[in-house]
């Protein structure tokens, strides 16, 4: 099940996709809202790898600590979030090959408890977490585009 989905056409070959997907130093360049990320554990996109995520949204800026739960070369790149204590999400990145190069699917599952999903609009100011997400994977998707394209 996911929460927000978006599907992205790319002229580029599956494993030069997968390589910038998976080499989170670099998300920054591609998320409106994930500003920078940097490894914890591991060399880089291994199962079980380690990586800490920092954000802002307008003011509010946080950090998450990701664990990578998939890494395929070519296929998919996965990896849970946490904040503090608490499982927050999941997202994954599928990439399908085509005549043209590649499709990829980036999917957010929302795994915040019942308390997180309440109170998040007024520390946030999201209402609807999943479209704000799907808005945000848009341009996360078009900017990888541009970047795998060029």
């Amino acid at each position: 099940m996911s929460d927000a989905r978006v599907t992205a056409d790319i002229a580029a070959d599956p494993k030069v996709v997968y390589d910038l997907i998976s080499d989170v130093t670099r998300m920054g360049e591609w998320s409106p809202e994930t500003t920078s990320c940097q490894w914890l554990s591991g060399a880089g996109p291994a199962l079980g790898s380690r990586f800490r995520g920092t954000n802002k949204r307008h003011l509010a800026r946080w950090t998450t600590t990701c664990t990578v739960t998939a890494a395929d070369p070519g296929r998919r790149f996965a990896f849970d979030v946490g904040w503090g204590p608490w499982s927050i999400s999941q997202w994954s990145y599928d990439i399908e090959p085509t005549a043209g190069g590649c499709r990829v699917t980036e999917v957010w599952v929302d795994r915040r408890s019942t308390a997180l999903r309440v109170g998040s609009p007024a520390v946030m100011g999201i209402v609807d977490r999943a479209a704000h997400n799907r808005r945000g994977m848009e341009k996360t998707l078009a900017a990888l585009k541009a970047a795998a394209e060029a």
